[in-house]
């Protein structure tokens, strides 16, 4: 049986000046990617999907150039669309992600609803897989919003901060977790790129 692993990308730089989609990787976040495109599971995946974020598609290149695999890009694998408010602190970033979680049916401060985010990257996780051959692993470069938005739509689970990869993996993102192709189950949580073991339960 095959997998996917659904990856976020790890620390950018941030800066207020550029709008949010095109932040950079770190040169933290960079090494911790190019440490993890060596891991087996990774190294395995026959094609890298994207957000067509700069951060994430940092991510992508680099998972692809090891792996030697072509990465493909959409729009509908963003993160969620937070242009309503742009760059806010992170004292009022994480208040706000509060209230996106609390309320996935409301808009916080003109955010794209969590419920509506949820709907979007599932569809785009499912038309990725559509002409894919589920017996090939496969990789997805994304965000840890969204990220949360899927596993817990794959894992049956209601939207909950709780489910958050800042509450559960590293909070500085580079997190991932499992689903096997064969029914979308959800084999593991959020697990820091670091901590992913070799081998999988379930597959």
């Amino acid at each position: 049986m095959s997998y996917a692993l659904y990856i976020t990308h790890p620390q950018v730089v941030q800066d207020p000046a550029v709008p949010v989609p095109r932040w950079g990787l770190s040169s933290l976040g960079r090494s911790r990617a190019e440490r993890f495109a060596n891991h087996p599971l990774v190294r395995a995946a026959t094609r890298v999907v994207s957000s067509p974020e700069t951060k994430a598609l940092e991510l992508a290149a680099i998972l692809g150039t090891v792996s030697g695999k072509p990465v493909d890009s959409g729009d509908n694998f963003a993160e969620n669309d937070r242009t309503s408010t742009g760059y806010v602190g992170p004292d009022r970033f994480e208040q706000l992600a509060d209230a996106f979680f609390a309320s996935p049916d409301d808009s916080a401060e003109g955010w794209e609803t969590a419920r509506a985010a949820q709907r979007r990257i599932t569809a785009a996780f499912e038309a990725a897989l559509a002409n894919h051959d589920p017996s090939l692993p496969i990789a997805f470069a994304g965000h840890g919003a969204v990220g949360t938005l899927l596993k817990c739509q794959l894992g049956g689970r209601a939207i909950s901060r709780n489910e958050d990869q800042r509450r559960i993996g590293d909070p500085g993102g580079g997190n991932v977790f499992v689903v096997r192709l064969s029914d979308r189950a959800l084999l593991t949580d959020w697990l820091a790129m670091e901590v992913l073991p070799d081998t999988i339960t379930g597959l």
